[in-house]
């Protein structure tokens, strides 16, 4: 039986979410990899990776909040909305205190519309829309809700060396946000440029934690080994749990649905679904009052103990 877990990478900056999955599948010697949430190539932080048959549980990770840190400059926009594009407007906004920044940042949180940028994966029409941006086309794109729980910024000093380069020479600010799965920071930072009377970029993205996952339990890519799989369990230890009974455990493996009553649960779900050691038995899900249905079985059932 293959290798099945979570994997909780800190991403470097300068190579793509599938690039990640490609390194992890040779250093695990494991096909199956896949990611939940993608970053852009120039963020760094926290990438969640399923292994053999945890990918089958990423779609409850995907939609699990997130936490950015990150740097964004004001007085330039760019085609990107970060540094990596050409700059398409500057404005002086060395008057701008950093009172109206905040101002303008707490403006932002709550329940909003979005509209994704034309750099991002979205597909319009089969195609993704930062290959259409790449073509030099723009299309219409509809605008998504989203909700921003906060969007904090404080001043920093004088660009660093690093940070030369870079278009423009305005006001930097440090930031933080805490918003929904689905959320574009480098929109968000280009909507508070607007909201000021100019513009603004994204300087720097780091992605701190989505859900429970944060930086602190996240491991440098190069360190991937099989030995730091997580075990499938702990994937979806965001879930309330239930215990299975022997016979619970046995009708679960068949992926037959199990009564509420007869596992003293309620609520709108999804449970994790656990067997007598704690491990991952599979994911159910809410199927009318009386019943939950298997949404994912990881533990076939012919297994001889514990799967993962």
């Amino acid at each position: 039986m293959g290798l099945d877990g979570l994997l909780v990478v800190d991403k470097p900056a300068g190579c793509t979410s599938h690039d990640v999955v490609a390194r992890c599948r040779r250093a695990l010697s494991e096909k199956k990899v896949g990611h939940g949430g993608t970053l852009d190539p120039d963020a760094t932080g926290v990438l969640l990776l399923g292994v053999g048959r945890v990918t089958r549980l990423l779609r409850f990770l995907t939609p699990l909040a997130k936490t950015y840190t990150g740097e964004m400059v004001l007085g330039t926009a760019t085609d990107t909305l970060d540094a990596s594009g050409q700059v398409t407007g500057t404005w002086d906004m060395s008057v701008v205190t950093a009172e109206q920044v905040r101002a303008a940042a707490t403006a932002l949180t709550g329940e909003l519309q979005q509209v994704p940028p034309m750099v991002s994966a979205v597909q319009v029409g089969g195609r993704r829309l930062h290959q259409l941006a790449r073509e030099g086309l723009e299309v219409e794109r509809r605008p998504r809700p989203v909700t921003v729980w906060a969007f904090e910024v404080e001043p920093v000093g004088p660009a660093d060396p690093a940070a030369a380069a870079e278009p423009g020479a305005g006001p930097r600010y440090r930031f933080r946000v805490e918003c929904s799965s689905g959320t574009y920071v480098r929109s968000l930072v280009d909507d508070l440029g607007r909201a000021l009377g100019g513009g603004a970029h994204l300087s720097r993205l780091r992605r701190t934690a989505v859900g429970p996952f944060d930086v602190d339990g996240a491991i440098p890519l190069d360190q991937v080994e099989p030995s730091r799989v997580m075990a499938p369990a702990r994937a979806v230890s965001f879930l309330d749990p239930v215990r299975l009974d022997a016979g619970a455990r046995a009708d679960a493996a068949q992926g037959r649905p199990l009564a509420r009553e007869r596992l003293g649960v309620s609520g709108p779900g999804p449970w994790a679904a656990l067997d007598g050691a704690g491990d991952l038995v599979g994911v159910y899900e809410a199927a009318g009052e009386s019943l939950l249905r298997a949404a994912v079985i990881l533990q076939p059932a012919n297994a001889a103990g514990p799967g993962g």
